[in-house]
């Protein structure tokens, strides 16, 4: 559960500042009384004109927030609000807001908008300082926004959006870890934490268990680490879940990948210690499944790995058996992923019965060169499941 912000009914002797959601288009405030008086005068001053993610502080601290056009999603246009505001909130050390939202709100719209700016909210607000010493000259995290919505299905989405913000922010939290924390054993340590912490089933399969088990490739990539390799394996099994389906995630989980004898140059491993986002995304999701307590049987397998060069490491020319049998010809010690991973996939099918399988993994440049930092590359061989893939 977050923890950086409470959802409470807030009195009007409170100190909690009033903040107005507006659009750009003035004709839809649909405002009464002296905020309505306020806005009016806001914008025929010019000083506030709806634009996305502008937040502007009006008579008495009221805060203004535009949340663009209509052209825009509702998604996209109240997760930038929440966003814009909880930057100004935590700049202006505020403690309690109350949200006018419900008139901005479209029709069957309320839960959607509220979870987009809770959303927006919590992303805003994660910061990686834990590692910060004394030698960082910047403001502690804020803690402790009490929100306050007038709508009760905004309010609604507000604590869902909230719940996969402080999700995906410990997916975040793992992905700056440096590798001289974050490695295999410590990172299968945070796992159990985590998924105990949600009542999720989780055990971890050593490097003595995976080479018992034929996984070559896991067990080859991490071998010249001091740190063993193992693959984290979640289950959320909900009693009400469907007996014909069970869908089963995988997430390339390197912790650091030096390229190995392969060794990457011109810099080319700084930034490596976010090869291992595949798998900290899966356990956001894992993590957010079991919390909305989700009618849905899920599994999740994590390879963890980390790619080093020692006398023990792995080679280019080296020959690796795989767990289905299949012999590898190692040609360059860099494609580490497919190896951790082809083994999880053949896990996934020997052990699992998966009905369907969703593997994430930083697996290549080439998405990066093909389109760019902005979004990922999706290759899916069933057309119902692509589609529920890009609703979802």
């Amino acid at each position: 559960m977050y923890e950086q912000f409470k959802i409470q009914r807030t009195s009007r002797a409170s100190q909690a500042r009033e903040v107005i959601l507006l659009a750009e288009d003035a004709s839809k405030d649909r405002l009464t009384g002296g905020v309505a008086s306020a806005v009016r005068e806001a914008r025929a001053t010019g000083a506030f004109k709806g634009k996305a993610g502008v937040v502007v502080v009006w008579t008495e601290g009221m805060l203004l927030v535009g949340l663009g056009n209509e052209d825009q999603t509702t998604a996209e246009r109240f997760r930038a609000a929440g966003a814009a505001l909880v930057t100004k909130a935590f700049g202006l050390q505020l403690s309690a807001v109350r949200i006018h939202a419900a008139h901005a709100l479209r029709a069957n719209e309320s839960e959607d908008a509220g979870r987009a700016f809770g959303e927006g909210l919590g992303l805003a607000a994660w910061r990686p300082d834990v590692h910060d010493g004394t030698a960082t000259k910047r403001e502690p995290s804020r803690r402790g926004l009490r929100l306050d919505p007038d709508d009760a299905g905004f309010r609604e989405g507000l604590d869902d959006g909230l719940l996969a913000a402080e999700c995906v922010n410990e997916a975040r939290r793992l992905a700056a870890s440096p590798p001289n924390e974050c490695n295999p054993a410590w990172f299968a340590s945070e796992a159990k934490r985590l998924a105990k912490a949600v009542g999720l089933k989780v055990k971890v399969v050593t490097a003595r268990q995976a080479e018992n088990l034929g996984m070559g490739g896991l067990v080859g990539v991490g071998q010249g680490s001091e740190t063993p390799s193992c693959m984290v394996v979640l289950e959320h099994d909900h009693e009400d879940a469907p007996e014909d389906e069970h869908l089963v995630f995988v997430g390339k989980t390197m912790t650091y990948d030096s390229g190995g004898y392969s060794l990457k140059v011109n810099n080319g491993m700084l930034g490596m210690k976010y090869d291992g986002c595949g798998g900290f995304g899966v356990l956001g999701a894992m993590l957010l499944i079991a919390q909305r307590d989700l009618p849905v049987r899920v599994s999740a397998l994590l390879p963890c790995a980390e790619n080093m060069v020692d006398s023990t490491a792995y080679r280019p020319d080296d020959i690796i058996t795989m767990m289905n049998g299949a012999t590898v010809e190692v040609t360059n010690t860099d494609a580490e992923g497919r190896l951790i991973m082809a083994d999880a996939l053949t896990y996934a099918c020997t052990k699992l019965e998966p009905t369907a399988i969703v593997d994430m993994a930083t697996l290549t440049g080439g998405i990066v060169v093909a389109l760019g930092s902005w979004c990922g590359g999706m290759f899916c061989g069933d057309e119902s499941l692509r589609h529920r893939l890009e609703l979802s």
